[in-house]
């Protein structure tokens, strides 16, 4: 949560008068965009955040059980079965739930690597799984975080099922 600021303080920190801010407030003005970018930096906050409306924002995802959507991903490991949980189409994080279960013959791959953190929650099954040159045993009721920019993956199943939820955050563009 943000301190409070006085309008003398954010007119002095944004580098525009104070009689300017004033006349923002009061309607009587209309900022150019380089104002109103340096109001965003005087309040530490992005530029969007003026042209949003908090109180009708409407993301809200409710995926009931099994009815996820089955995703085919790009170079995706062969027998690793990814159905996405939710989705939100607006803000700056950008999130892919997901329940990942190893189908018979999946393999053990440990080159995962891209962008964001990752958390997963292991719900069956146990495994090896290898971030960078750690390998930690983990099972049901498990949890790993982690910065994904390092390789990581399941290095050996021990015991079938496996099946985890995977969350991804990242920072849109």
């Amino acid at each position: 949560m943000a301190a409070e600021v006085s309008g003398g303080e954010l007119a002095k920190t944004s580098g525009i008068s104070a009689s300017m801010l004033s006349r923002i407030e009061r309607g009587l003005v209309s900022p150019s965009v380089e104002t109103l970018e340096r109001l965003a930096q005087g309040l530490h906050v992005p530029t969007s955040r003026f042209f949003s409306d908090q109180a009708r924002r409407t993301d809200f995802c409710h995926v009931r059980a099994g009815h996820g959507v089955l995703v085919d991903r790009i170079g995706a490991v062969a027998d690793y079965r990814y159905e996405l949980l939710g989705h939100l189409l607006s803000g700056n994080l950008f999130v892919e739930p997901y329940l990942v279960t190893l189908l018979p013959g999946a393999d053990p791959y440990v080159t995962f690597q891209h962008p964001g953190l990752k958390f997963l929650y292991f719900l069956s099954g146990e495994v090896s799984y290898r971030y960078g040159g750690k390998s930690v045993a983990v099972g049901a009721g498990d949890s790993l975080l982690f910065d994904a920019t390092a390789l990581h993956g399941i290095e050996a199943i021990q015991t079938l099922p496996v099946s985890y939820l995977s969350v991804v955050f990242t920072l849109r563009e």
